[in-house]
């Protein structure tokens, strides 16, 4: 899986959100991957519940604030704060729902997105590192192909150098005579 540094920031956003969640004691966090080819809207939804309207607007709050401060980036729009029952954030390429327990079983937005893909965090965060050690690897070996004949033909000098410096140093060398013995 190739990712565009694009998806990458949209990545590092969704996992910094659900962290968020995470030390919000948000409940029963999912991140739905959305297909593309039925979703025009974004390429995630992060879902999640809160226990009372407080906790509902302290978790989005939280997540505003910590993606404002360590990426700069603001929401394109905020819904339902007021009222705490379910608070959407749309980042555009993300879209961020913090429903009241009750309200989630309610609306059931997984149900709604059948085709997406619901992960955890923690299956989202192994995703991304699969896919980025898979990059270092594709990375490293088209550059071991490109260096591979500038090593062969390091080898062949070096070779060849060590061939001229034994020709010199045979010259150098005083030959040495055999005398026959008289007996």
């Amino acid at each position: 899986m190739r990712l565009s540094p694009a998806q990458k920031q949209t990545r590092a956003l969704v996992q910094a959100a659900a962290a968020v969640c995470e030390d919000k004691k948000g409940l029963n966090t999912r991140i739905l991957a959305l297909d593309p080819a039925d979703s025009g809207l974004s390429d995630f939804f992060l879902v999640t519940s809160a226990t009372n309207e407080r906790q509902a607007v302290a978790i989005a709050d939280e997540i505003e604030l910590r993606l404002k401060r360590d990426f700069g980036v603001y929401p394109n729009s905020v819904e339902g704060r007021r009222h705490g029952e379910w608070i959407l954030l749309d980042y555009v390429d993300f879209v961020v729902h913090v429903f009241l327990s009750e309200r989630r079983a309610f609306y059931d937005i997984e149900r709604l997105r059948k085709s997406a893909r619901p992960l955890t965090p923690e299956e989202f965060d192994a995703e991304l590192k699969t896919a980025l050690k898979e990059k270092t690897r594709a990375a490293r070996s088209k550059q071991a192909a490109k260096s591979m004949p500038k090593k062969a033909a390091a080898g062949k000098k070096a070779v060849a150098k060590k061939a001229v410096a034994k020709k010199a140093a045979a010259k150098k060398a005083p030959k040495k005579t055999h005398a026959k013995r008289k007996p």
